[in-house]
């Protein structure tokens, strides 16, 4: 958790303030008990009016500096607590965002969302707390012991009797407790989990009736998190009855003993009144003490997970330098690539060699789980190779920065990911200075305008979070223009025209073939149709390449290529 502490750095003038300000609030509430024993003992005894309102005056004075010292520590403590939440959050967030997905795979992304809101709002909490307290309860403990034993020595051996059983309560419930909240953030993560799935799947779990299933599903998350929290707050729970009844039994104790030695003549009533609000001081002190330990556990699990995040290094990262290069643009080459995915039997890819170039058409086609996907990945580098180089205009891609490898790349992924806004932002997503020609521009282009157009407000219609209130075709389209807009030196179409009819699919691709004329267009698909017109197809099957050549040339020497094309189309088209 210390490690976190260094986030504290900006608002490091911030704490400073609040220690001060908790310093004399601490110092002026140790003062009041002994003005209030000097107006009882010598004020009150002797009826000394004057000496009554000069004290009582002095006391509303004090009490009003600790008031100010309290609100502006409060308010200090505030802004410090929240701001260490926020710069912590956008680190964790920063440092997510350079993650490969083999990381996003590792922890998940319920995970992530719990660690980066509930994770950091624990440990957020405990800054808040310890900001007022860990300067405020030693001092009122040990100033408390102090001015306790200066009231009477004798009595304030009684206190020494009630220290070591709350602080053997708060060890117990401290060992007890921290591995349970340990498991009730995992539990959180799987609520998250259950949650996500539930929302984002509506559709499925709706079209085969399943809700009851999905509810019962959630209810034994929730259940299972609930139990845990319980017998976590059960522990916790005991913590603080323990203390009061001690408090209340050496208040008890004080008062007895006390009464005794003011009857002996030993010790004045006002003594003894300014002696138990030190025992009042000294017990909140340790109750302080207490609810901030019982804070630590939960917070230093959550802290653990965060560091957890932070400490993980990407594995990919940015080359050092672009080594020499081609001048052609879009060159893109496959030189006896290999790739297993983490904790695989077997390569997905293996012994890839290949090259794409400008002004030509690069199609892959090969059946379910052959690695056309997974090759596209490959290329804008979300993994790196096993073996082998993937080069970009002549250069390796780990010796490029990913910034400068993945801005000469347009890429439609095969699941269309739109973002809520308007439709202009999703299009503009891909070049964030487009101009609103430019925007439309790609629209057509990616025969989306048409049904833009018939949208009540045009290219400033609101596209819902995911486009959910777009269909499966009208998203294509939109990413299709989201990466036309860039106008890239390669395209990467990884499966992007499965939503589109045929007539949809014919016309966008003679668009295309104007439009990227002069970049390398790399097309993976699983229709026969949309590949046939390509200057070059790869054919893939389990991994390996079964062929390479034009459709004419494949359907004569690859028996991979000819099932594919046999399964799709009659002899008629064929022919």
């Amino acid at each position: 958790m210390i490690k976190l502490f260094r986030f504290l750095k900006p608002y490091k003038f911030f704490v400073a303030a609040i220690l001060v300000l908790v310093f004399f609030q601490s110092l002026f509430e140790l003062y009041l008990p002994r003005l209030m024993a000097n107006i009882v003992d010598i004020g009150v005894v002797q009826g000394n009016t004057k000496y009554i309102l000069r004290i009582g005056g002095e006391m509303l004075l004090v009490a009003a500096l600790a008031a100010v010292c309290t609100i502006l520590a409060a308010n200090l403590s505030a802004k410090t607590s929240m701001g260490f939440g926020k710069t912590l959050r956008g680190k964790v967030f920063s440092h997510v965002e350079g993650f490969s997905l083999s990381e996003f795979n590792k922890v998940g992304t319920a995970s992530l969302i719990t660690r980066t809101t509930n994770d950091i709002t624990q440990v957020q909490m405990l800054v808040l707390v310890m900001l007022r307290m860990m300067v405020m309860a030693p001092m009122m403990l040990i100033g408390g012991i102090i001015m306790a034993v200066s009231q009477d020595a004798a009595l304030a051996r009684i206190i020494i009797l009630i220290i070591p059983v709350i602080a053997v309560a708060v060890i117990i419930v401290m060992n007890k407790s921290t591995p349970l909240f340990k498991t009730m953030q995992e539990k959180l993560d799987k609520v998250n989990r259950v949650l996500r799935e539930g929302l984002t799947g509506i559709r499925v779990i709706r079209a085969f009736d399943r809700i009851d299933y999905e509810k019962n599903r959630f209810n034994e998350a929730n259940r299972d998190l609930t139990n845990t929290a319980i017998r976590v707050h059960r522990i916790m729970a005991t913590a603080m009855p323990l203390m009061m009844v001690s408090m209340n039994l050496l208040t008890i104790a004080i008062i007895w003993f006390g009464g005794i030695r003011i009857d002996q003549g030993t010790m004045q009533v006002g003594s003894l009144m300014a002696f138990i609000q030190y025992v009042m001081q000294i017990m909140f002190s340790l109750i302080m003490v207490s609810m901030m330990f019982v804070m630590i556990p939960r917070a230093s699990a959550s802290a653990a997970r965060i560091n957890e995040v932070l400490d993980t290094v990407p594995e990919i990262k940015d080359g050092e330098g672009v080594k020499g290069g081609c001048v052609t643009k879009g060159h893109v080459e496959f030189r006896h690539v290999t790739f297993s995915y983490p904790g695989a039997e077997k390569p997905v890819l293996h012994d890839i060699s290949f090259e794409a170039k400008p002004g030509e058409v690069t199609a892959i086609i090969g059946g379910t789980g052959s690695g056309k996907s997974t090759l596209a990945s490959l290329i804008l580098r979300f993994y790196d190779v096993a073996s082998g180089k993937i080069l970009i205009n002549g250069v390796d891609i780990r010796d490029m920065s990913q910034e400068d490898l993945r801005s000469k790349i347009g890429f439609i992924p095969q699941k269309a990911i739109l973002f809520s806004g308007t439709v202009a932002d999703n299009i503009r997503y891909g070049k964030e200075d487009a101009t609103f020609e430019e925007v439309k521009k790609a629209a057509e282009i990616a025969q989306a305008a048409e049904f833009i157009t018939g949208m009540k407000d045009g290219f400033d219609s609101m596209v819902a979070q995911g486009g959910t209130n777009l269909s499966g075709g009208q998203k294509q389209r939109l990413s299709i223009a989201r990466a036309l807009v860039r106008r890239p030196e390669i395209y990467i179409f990884d499966d992007s025209f499965s939503a589109l009819d045929f007539k949809t699919d014919a016309m966008l691709r003679a668009a295309l073939k104007k439009e990227t004329k002069e970049s390398t267009v790399i097309i993976v698909a699983q229709r026969v149709a949309t590949v046939m017109d390509a200057d070059r197809i790869i054919v893939l099957d389990d991994g390996e390449i079964a062929g390479i050549g034009k459709h004419k040339d494949l359907l004569k020497t690859c028996s991979v290529y000819r099932e594919i094309v046999m399964s799709q189309l009659s002899e008629e088209e064929l022919a």
